[in-house]
């Protein structure tokens, strides 16, 4: 759900700063001097580097979900990366979007929180099958290996 939530909002963040871009180029004003032409590359580049990155996200909890496995290292960065960024444009879109957008920021927060929790650290299988045992390997219930009895 949350690969799906990412992977449409990739492209939503592409239009959006497509749009933005758009309109910049059509008023030909510039801030502070700067070039309009610059600013419409800016707009076009930050869209495609976020929808980028929100993509790789959303392949990369994709991946987990089929192996079903916990994500690896260069996952889980990336994924808390992305949460925080969720997280902060969640506090700034309450001030210029409106509650709308906090809403839908923080419930693909909540998604990616989520999507990190669920599967926890990975343990060695021998861990989690519940066998206790001390430091030197007298495990009670390992098997004792020796001659089979007659």
């Amino acid at each position: 759900m949350a690969a799906l939530v990412l992977l449409i909002e990739a492209v939503g963040i592409v239009v959006l700063n497509g749009v933005m871009a758009t309109f910049v180029g059509a008023q030909r004003m510039s801030l502070d001097g700067m070039d309009p032409d610059v600013m419409v590359t800016a707009t076009w580049g930050l869209g495609i580097g976020s929808g980028l990155f929100l993509a790789l996200c959303g392949v990369l909890l994709l991946v987990a979900g089929i192996r079903d496995r916990a994500p690896g290292r260069f996952a889980r960065i990336a994924l808390i990366t992305l949460a925080v960024v969720h997280g902060v444009l969640g506090a700034v879109a309450v001030g210029l979007v409106g509650w709308s957008a906090f809403a839908f920021l923080m419930v693909v927060l909540g998604l990616l929180v989520a999507s990190l929790i669920v599967y926890g650290k990975e343990q060695p299988p021998a861990a989690s099958a519940g066998q206790a045992g001390g430091a030197d390997g007298d495990d009670p219930v390992a098997p004792v290996s020796g001659p089979a009895p007659a």
